[in-house]
């Protein structure tokens, strides 16, 4: 960074060739609630920066550069709030190497907070997206699902050490197992092919259906050849104990080319019970 908060913009020093940008954006009412039952205005500032470097991780980027936070004001939150959710953001952004660098305060009738982060690779080979899973490939997560935290952590270290063991696709399951690896399955144009029995679940969890359905695990959903499974289970291990779960395998899909798509799959997701049977179930699903 060579200028942040205090002037009309940020100036800062690109970290390498290849810039990976993402936008993360948390309403009151929609994302969380100010309540005794709901999120503290720390907690929202927390998440919201980890909602937006999650983004970066499940492109196999291992830091931020930067974080521009845009914040909506309401006169419930006040300016003290105000100050409180960014204390939250700072936190966060200290432990993970981010800087806070910028951004906007407009007064709104409800809290509003959008985060976005920078991040930079030498190369764009190096950053992993949603369109690279193949058949054949293994389907895995970090973690344990369905526990939603107050403060989740971005898997920064894991998503960087996944892609550089040679992960084929990548994302982050903020909103869901079920929805998210259904992105990744329509990118690619294949179906992921989920056992629910194998999934990891958190401790409190009662059904498989939570853990495959909630959003805001902030774990990642990644596919690997089968010939780089040691090498990713080695590459979690050594950043982290949060752990590396095989949860599936990536089949054909129909390509709507011909008569011999008829007995495939529409591209997206497969959940399966202990029997193989499809079960269908939902994570969050974004408005339009």
């Amino acid at each position: 960074m060579i200028r942040g908060i205090g002037d009309d913009a940020a100036v800062v020093k690109a970290g390498g060739p290849v810039c990976v940008t993402s936008v993360d954006t948390m309403v009151q009412g929609v994302h969380f609630e100010l309540c005794e039952q709901g999120s503290s205005l720390r907690e929202v500032g927390w998440r919201a920066l980890a909602g937006a470097l999650s983004d970066l991780a499940a492109m196999g980027l291992g830091e931020a550069g930067e974080a521009y936070l845009a914040l909506g004001v309401s006169a419930q939150v006040g300016e003290a709030g105000a100050l409180e959710l960014v204390r939250g953001a700072l936190e966060l952004g200290k432990k993970t190497g981010t800087a806070l660098i910028g951004g906007d305060v407009v007064t709104a009738p409800a809290l509003i907070a959008s985060m976005t982060v920078v991040g930079w690779a030498e190369d764009a080979e190096r950053v992993v997206g949603r369109d690279g899973a193949k058949v054949g490939d293994l389907v895995g997560v970090t973690g344990r699902l369905g526990g939603r935290p107050a403060l989740p952590w971005p898997r920064l270290r894991e998503g960087e050490a996944l892609a550089e063991a040679g992960a084929h696709a990548l994302i982050d399951l903020s909103d869901g197992l079920a929805s998210d690896a259904g992105h990744v399955g329509r990118a690619s144009g294949v179906s992921l092919g989920i056992e629910l029995a194998r999934l990891p679940l958190a401790v409190g969890v009662d059904s498989v259906a939570s853990g495959a359905g909630a959003g805001e695990d902030y774990e990642l959903c990644v596919c690997v050849p089968p010939g780089a499974r040691a090498r990713a289970e080695r590459a979690v291990k050594e950043v982290s104990e949060v752990g590396l779960t095989w949860v599936g395998e990536v089949k054909p899909a129909a390509s709507g080319e011909g008569e011999a798509d008829s007995a495939l799959p529409e591209p997206g997701v497969r959940l399966l019970d202990k029997r193989g049977r499809e079960v269908d179930l939902k994570g969050y699903e974004h408005c339009w």
